[in-house]
């Protein structure tokens, strides 16, 4: 997968937060302190009623009037369970706020009257209650909520007084209540300002980050470059999309073990941590999930530790190959003018002379064998002109469907019988039916061409007469159709291997080194790679993997 493919892919992106609305924090402290409130009226509601139900004579509440207490008591309790289901439901507002504060005012007023008057210390209760409207009720309501309170036990011990239930002193303890209610109230003014403003300032900067990770996975995901951060376990903490689709893990996973996803690169990360700081200067590749491009792995560790978490960039080598190969083939254009008629022409004359003196009878053995030389070195000097003027023609791809099995086994039987070869030089193995592919069957034929020969003049030098293969399938991973040509001879020397599909660059005698070259420019022109791996035990495999079905079926 190149990464400009993927960074053309565009990512679902959710609008950033909007900043935290005051109103909103407040509504939140407002629902927390109801619910709070609420719990605490209900255990006071109970309280009140066991109060009232215990067998202690005199009763420690309601003593002046038992019946009208159990009553207040009983209305207190269901009247709580009511609003409590209220605050359950969602309807913590304001208005819920006043009409507790206002059944709680009545409800222990007419406690603290019934059990006969302020004297038995259940007035206090009402101090609680209006401490709390500070922090429910907005502007002036917390005054207004206070001065209710002391203005109700007033009246309750104006009217104890005047039936002569409590004594004047009595006013005292009231008016000290009231006053108590007053200064909280005016003191939880500036503490709800400041818990509001926390809030808001908390909810703010939680917004703030979800915007930062959002943004942050919004332009990880898009960036051109492949990234997977994985931990001491070697777990996959994070990875964006333009990775998970060279290492074949479309879901993008976080926390699956990077063994399941990609075992080249496990085995990369498990390379670099085992060879050390020396050996961390060479850039260690693998081959993608699609078996199509060849990746190479930048490892930076997150820390000091060697076996720590670390830091992968995944790297499309052909990108770079692609940039290299684009500067050669301009220069390879520029020089194809000058070869046609700097080279062609002066080489003609040289082959003709070296013909002409062939015929002359007094030619001996020793000039006859320089003449042999002249005339191959001429033909191969020809040959690489061809193929130069060949690959800066570049003529357009026609591309067809053609179905693999079907194909091999007509190029197959073309190529033996053109080449007089034997039974069994070159056989196709036996592979999946119906698997099409979409390529220039002029290109197709001259690239396997090219592979065969190959395969028979340089293996059969270190074999004898051997045998060489053709194979046909699906890769694993990506479903990519592909071809493969292989052979059992001695191999490609390893020194030879990363220069072997550049242009002039060989090392077998009487090679020019550009059939490799044109036959990789060829499958790219078409949308296919060509890749070379040792074979198993020796020799060489060439595989060409085919432009993903998937793309061309649609683009039809």
């Amino acid at each position: 997968m190149r990464a400009m493919a993927t960074a053309e892919k565009t990512l679902p992106y959710r609008p950033l937060a909007a900043p935290v609305d005051a109103r909103v924090s407040e509504t939140d402290i407002n629902r927390r302190v109801l619910i709070m409130v609420g719990g605490f009226r209900l255990l006071l509601a109970l309280a009140l009623l066991s109060v009232a139900l215990l067998p202690i004579s005199p009763p420690i509440l309601g003593a002046r009037y038992p019946e009208v207490y159990m009553g207040v008591a009983y209305a207190y309790l269901v009247t709580a369970i009511f609003i409590a289901v209220l605050i359950r439901r969602g309807w913590a507002s304001r208005s819920v706020a006043a009409i507790q504060l206002a059944v709680d005012i009545t409800a222990i007023t007419l406690a603290v009257h019934t059990s006969g008057g302020i004297g038995n210390g259940s007035a206090a209760l009402l101090v609680m209650f209006v401490a709390v409207s500070g922090l429910s009720l907005p502007g002036k309501g917390p005054y207004f909520a206070a001065a209710l309170a002391a203005l109700a036990l007033l009246l309750e011990q104006s009217l104890s007084f005047l039936q002569g239930v409590t004594h004047a002193a009595d006013f005292l303890p009231a008016g000290v209540l009231g006053a108590i209610m007053l200064v909280l109230a005016l003191a939880t003014q500036p503490l709800m300002r400041r818990i509001e403003e926390t809030e808001a300032l908390a909810r703010q900067r939680g917004i703030d980050l979800e915007n930062l990770a959002q943004l942050n996975d919004y332009v990880l995901q898009n960036l051109r470059e492949s990234i997977v951060v994985v931990d001491p376990e070697k777990r996959i903490r994070l990875i964006n999309q333009s990775a998970a689709d060279q290492l074949g893990a479309p879901d993008r996973r976080p926390g699956a073990q990077l063994e399941e996803i990609s075992p080249a690169l496990t085995q990369v990360l498990d390379d670099w941590r085992h060879n050390g700081p020396d050996a961390r200067l060479d850039v260690p590749s693998f081959l993608a999930a699609d078996g199509s491009t060849v990746i190479n792995a930048h490892i930076a560790p997150l820390g000091s530790l060697a076996d720590g978490s670390v830091l992968i960039f995944l790297e499309d080598a052909s990108l770079l190959a692609e940039k290299v190969q684009q500067s050669k083939l301009a220069a390879l254009g520029r020089l194809s003018a000058s070869i046609a008629h700097e080279i062609r022409n002066p080489l003609g004359a040289l082959s003709h002379a070296g013909q002409l003196l062939a015929e002359s009878p007094g030619i001996g053995t020793q000039e006859q064998r320089f003449l042999d030389i002249i005339d191959t070195n001429s033909k191969r000097v020809s040959d690489i002109v061809e193929n130069v003027l060949q690959l800066s023609r570049r003529e357009p791809v026609h591309a067809e469907t053609l179905y693999l099995g079907q194909w091999t086994a007509n190029f197959v039987s073309e190529f033996v019988s053109t080449l007089e070869l034997f039974e069994g030089q070159l056989s196709v193995a036996e592979g999946a039916d119906g698997i099409r592919v979409r390529m220039d069957p002029g290109h197709l034929h001259q690239v396997a061409w090219n592979l065969c020969e190959n395969a028979l003049k340089y293996a059969s030098e270190a074999a004898g007469g051997i045998a060489v293969e053709m194979r046909y399938g699906r890769l694993p991973q990506s479903h990519r159709p592909y071809l493969e040509i292989l052979d059992h001879g001695a191999g490609i020397p390893e020194e030879l291997q990363d220069t072997l599909f550049e242009p002039f660059a060989t090392g077998r005698n009487g090679g020019h080194g550009l059939g490799l070259f044109i036959c990789r420019e060829l499958c790219e022109s078409n949308g296919a790679t060509l890749r070379y791996e040792p074979g198993e035990t020796h020799g060489s495999v060439f595989r060409i993997v085919f432009a993903d079905p998937n793309r061309w079926e649609v683009d039809r």
